[in-house]
């Protein structure tokens, strides 16, 4: 307690010379509480109190100027100089350049090895993105050709700008039912001009250092909101699987739809959709099979020699099981059109296709910043009213599926949230220029893109290359595939988000932390997304207020060196105005009970403002009027000074023990007068 306390001892006798040359008496007390404390001169009712050094007296956190001095406008120009002169110096260094261009940092390194893994990495993740890119359009409600628009352009923007090796961007699940309830199928052109704006706001936001916004989101909202997000599009490809028409955009709205259009359900694309499922869930269990004895990871310690190791051909058949699994969409979307195929040439087939795709490359051009519709023309203006908040969400959702892609993958690193909003913003702006929607990077892609051995971003060259090869080649094939087999792709792909694994971890650490999810969770099935996401937000920000105008406080009751029993009340933050009533009960109530003097230990109290302030004038009123006694110990100088601004009365501070038992033993000769029960 005394250790570095003892730089802010004052002996009483220096004490006391210094307040008499400078004229300072003290306010109230007596005999040896006079001799013991002194009174802060800006006081002129404030009773005695020991501050730990002349040089603390006031707040240095401020600085008096003239009053009559008037700063001009040019005056104010030539202070924002130096200003802007400083931050771009700070910004164009070496070291601001490699981390805002992260392939100036590893490209000089890249070797032979490197290159063949990114080359397997890249070209299995193209098997996996593409027949996604294919069912996400249908989830965005947009032709089927908008997802592989939006998977190969952002794919070769983010080698330059992307900080993590893992990460193929391209349409994903949450951001193409995004797409979907912000468009609210007014037409492409609005999910283009919406992956335009949400880039750009994405990159405004990382020039800004504004990655600290996905902060505010927890872990509890963001697995509530996840999982209502797979729930929702699991219900958006029920139509496809029953082959009926369904429209709304909630979950709710979405299943009255389906009961009440059920009995046009078509058994055919029904049995094929069940069937896809299966078979994909089957696939996925065959990836994680491995004969033979495991194979040891350069990680861990060596095995003894009598251990066995694995065989070539353990390895050969691992590997192929492994591949035979993750490619499980694309050999679907294969088995699929060839079905389809067989039954086009034979006749009308029984259930719905995909239909005709534009071949070739999308045109470069500008998004449509004007759209017109019959006799109508919808203004920029007009179209950014019509997308709404949709605009800020897809922004926001992106950048948090991205960062938890990359702490995914991070292996313990820092992840450059600031870096990753400009990365995506500028993929987002890229596929906008050749008519793609909203995009980011995905967490199954990035987990078969890992499992591949990807040792750089460049994977993603090969992925956005085969994608190109898709586009030019075999666009006239996929108008062979059924729907129903997209919608079995989808839904066993996003079965997998439902976080319910969470629920038992949260329930065991913290049992609170389940409210705001729960209520992030079914705010999104039964409201729009961006809504139930805030009042997910919202319910977080209420507990963190809570939290703060309920500090916890410690009370003891202990003796003096000289013998005097005192209570110390010990609060655990700020104090603050959400808090300072309640503080200030808690004191009142504990000290009339134990009618003894009151020592509030502030050494966790790292701030104040005026409510505070005036919640402390009246507690200190309120034990003068008792002829209790109140000390203020540890009290930071930056705190008092706040405290001092309404000079209040009987306000004692002291910093050391020496000085706490002078004070204590100096009003011991006080006897409380009637003291109230409680």
């Amino acid at each position: 307690m005394r250790g570095d306390t003892d730089n802010y001892r004052i002996s009483i006798s220096s004490l006391k010379s210094d307040m008499d040359s400078r004229g300072v008496g003290g306010g109230g007390g007596g005999g040896g509480l006079a001799a013991a404390a002194y009174t802060n001169p800006g006081l002129s009712d404030s009773s005695v109190s020991v501050q730990p050094h002349a040089e603390f007296q006031g707040s240095n956190d401020f600085i008096l100027v003239e009053e009559n001095q008037r700063r001009t406008t040019k005056d104010a120009i030539k202070s924002v100089v130096p200003w802007m002169k400083r931050k771009a110096n700070k910004a164009f260094t070496k070291k601001m350049l490699y981390r805002r261009i992260p392939v100036l940092g590893w490209l000089p390194k890249y070797s032979s090895s490197d290159a063949v893994g990114d080359l397997v990495a890249g070209i299995t993740v193209g098997l996996t993105v593409i027949p996604q890119s294919l069912a996400y359009s249908s989830v965005a409600g947009l032709p089927t050709e908008y997802g592989l628009y939006g998977s190969f352009l952002g794919c070769f923007v983010y080698i330059l700008f992307g900080s993590c090796k893992d990460v193929p961007v391209g349409p994903t699940a949450i951001a193409s039912l995004l797409t979907f309830q912000a468009v609210n199928g007014r037409g492409p052109e609005y999910a283009i001009l919406l992956c335009f704006l949400s880039g750009v706001l994405e990159l405004l936001m990382g020039l800004l250092g504004l990655g600290f916004i996905i902060d505010f989101v927890s872990g509890p909202v963001s697995s509530g909101f996840t999982s209502a997000v797979a729930l929702i599009i699991v219900t958006s490809q029920v139509k496809d699987i029953f082959a009926i028409r369904v429209t709304g955009t909630t979950f709710v709205e979405q299943w009255i739809s389906i009961f009440s259009n059920i009995h046009e359900i078509s058994v055919w694309d029904t049995v094929l959709g069940i069937c896809c499922i299966a078979i994909l869930l089957i696939m996925r269990i065959v990836a994680t099979i491995k004969i033979g004895p495991p194979e040891q990871s350069s990680d861990e310690e060596k095995p003894p020699l009598d251990d066995p190791k694995p065989t070539f051909f353990h390895k050969f058949v691992n590997k192929f099981l492994w591949l035979f699994g993750t490619s499980r969409n694309a050999i679907l979307v294969v088995l699929g059109a060839c079905i389809g195929y067989s039954f086009f040439v034979n006749g009308d087939p029984p259930f719905v296709l995909i239909g005709p795709i534009p071949p070739g490359l999308p045109e470069f051009k500008p998004p449509p910043f004007s759209v017109s519709n019959g006799n109508s023309t919808a203004s920029f203006v007009d179209m950014v009213a019509d997308l709404g908040s949709g605009i800020v969400v897809v922004a926001l959702i992106a950048l948090l599926e991205n960062i938890a892609i990359c702490k995914a993958f991070a292996n313990g690193k820092a992840v450059d949230a600031t870096q990753e909003l400009i990365a995506i913003g500028l993929c987002n702006i890229a596929n906008s220029f050749v008519q793609g929607y909203p995009g980011t990077g995905s967490l199954s892609r990035s987990a078969v893109n890992n499992a591949s051995g990807v040792r750089t971003p460049l994977g993603s060259l090969y992925t956005g290359l085969l994608v190109i090869i898709a586009l030019l080649f075999f666009t006239p094939y996929f108008f062979y595939v059924p729907k129903a087999t997209l919608a079995g792709i989808i839904i066993a792909a996003v079965i997998f988000m439902v976080e319910v694994k969470v629920v038992k971890p949260m329930w065991r650490t913290k049992k609170s932390d389940l409210i705001p999810g729960l209520a992030t969770f079914i705010a999104c099935l039964v409201l729009p997304l961006e809504i139930g996401i805030l009042i997910g937000i919202g319910l977080n920000l209420l507990f963190i207020l809570y939290h703060a105008a309920r500090p916890k406080i410690s009370i003891e009751r202990l003796t003096s060196r000289s013998g005097v029993d005192y209570l110390m009340l010990t609060p655990d933050r700020c104090l603050i105005f959400p808090s300072a009533d309640y503080v200030r009960n808690l004191v009142t109530k504990h000290s009339i009970r134990q009618a003894a003097p009151a020592v509030i230990d502030c050494s966790h109290i790292y701030g104040a403002d005026y409510t505070a302030a005036t919640v402390i004038e009246t507690l200190t009123k309120d034990f003068a009027a008792r002829d209790q006694t109140l000390v203020f110990y540890n009290l930071k100088p930056s705190v008092s000074s706040v405290f001092e601004g309404l000079s209040p009365k009987e306000f004692v501070v002291c910093y050391n023990e020496d000085d706490l038992d002078s004070l204590l033993k100096a009003r011991d000769v006080f006897k409380p007068k009637t003291i109230l029960s409680t």
